[in-house]
């Protein structure tokens, strides 16, 4: 079934979560090769969105079949992946698609993995492309030959490309991390939710709290309430953001302590880095070791980058570095990106 002569043919998994769907608009907005489509849908239910309706343009090429790891070159997954049996009525034929075994153990295709769909499988390699080229293409090679390859959390390549590009000028002593999250972060329902909520509350109404478990419109939430969140509850975010960044940075520079916050936005993440510097650094040297490729600084008279701001955008919008007033080695930096095209641009 390949066509390696026309382009590739490429497998998406959870091609109908937000994630899926972002990833299918980059690969058509940057003209992957793609001579052949198969889309495998996850089974759940997706609310209706009528303010931030992704769906808008989705149009998969072929619906998921019965395939195996021979008729692709390229499988990205872009939701946790459930075994076959487990739902009702689950009588679906066997598949590559399905078996997160097969999938972490092929070797005639490229596995991608963007949203922790083979949690738990070993021989993952962490990757964030263009933090190693150059400079840091060492840290990549160094590492044992891949199995497949976990696409990091997009709050992971955020911290890691600020860190590492001021470590290569400064020697960093302590850093701590503040990262406040999406709604998109967790799925559609949330969301949805969020939506509903914001809606709710103007309108002096009944709001729900399925996925919250409180209020999160016009609030900013530490966790969820016990028992009633999704399975990408805050926890686990901030575990998966820990892990990741331990692993790839490595002994490069200090690792971060992160805390994950729910904001009460639809799209994009934020992020709130404190750091020290072994000496006291200038800002203007901080923000000169920023400069490169997928971050766009903002100087101090223009107005600093929002989440409402990045959504859609391809780059990390930073704003100005601020001194720390009582440390004289502290800094404040402040990021945003968008979640969903970061982590897509960077799996492609």
């Amino acid at each position: 079934m390949k066509a390696p002569a026309q382009g590739l043919s490429v497998g998406v998994v959870g091609a109908s979560s937000l994630l899926g769907k972002e990833l299918l608009a980059v690969l058509k907005e940057r003209a992957f090769p793609v001579a052949r489509m198969v889309t495998a849908e996850n089974d759940e239910a997706e609310p209706d969105m009528p303010v931030v309706d992704l769906r808008e343009g989705f149009e998969p090429a072929i619906l998921r079949e019965n395939v195996a790891e021979k008729d692709f070159d390229v499988v990205f997954i872009a939701s946790p992946i459930r075994p076959q049996g487990k739902q009702p009525d689950d009588s679906r034929p066997p598949s590559f698609l399905d078996s997160p075994v097969q999938l972490a153990h092929a070797a005639g295709c490229t596995v991608v993995d963007l949203d922790e769909g083979l949690a738990g499988q070993p021989g993952g390699v962490l990757r964030v492309p263009f933090l190693e080229r150059g400079g840091a293409a060492s840290h990549a090679s160094q590492q044992a030959p891949a199995s497949f390859y976990v696409s990091a959390h997009p709050a992971c390549i955020v911290l890691s490309a600020l860190l590492l590009r001021l470590a290569a000028r400064f020697t960093l002593t302590s850093a701590v991390a503040e990262v406040f999250a999406p709604a998109s972060e967790i799925g559609p329902q949330a969301v949805d939710e969020l939506q509903r909520q914001t809606s709710g509350l103007l309108s002096f109404q009944e709001i729900p709290q399925a996925v919250f478990g409180r209020q999160l419109a016009f609030n900013l939430l530490p966790r969820f309430a016990h028992g009633r969140a999704t399975g990408a509850a805050l926890g686990a975010i901030e575990k998966r953001i820990h892990q990741q960044l331990a692993g790839y940075l490595g002994q490069r520079t200090v690792l971060p302590a992160v805390r994950v916050f729910q904001a009460a936005v639809f799209h994009s993440l934020a992020v709130s880095l404190y750091v020290e510097t072994r000496e006291p650094a200038p800002v203007e040297a901080l923000e000169e070791a920023l400069k490169g490729p997928r971050l766009v600084l903002s100087r101090l008279r223009e107005p600093a980058p929002s989440q409402a701001e990045a959504s859609g955008a391809s780059d990390i919008l930073v704003d100005a570095v601020v001194r720390d007033e009582s440390r004289a080695r502290g800094a404040w930096i402040w990021a945003v990106a968008d979640n969903l095209r970061l982590a897509a641009l960077n799996a492609i």
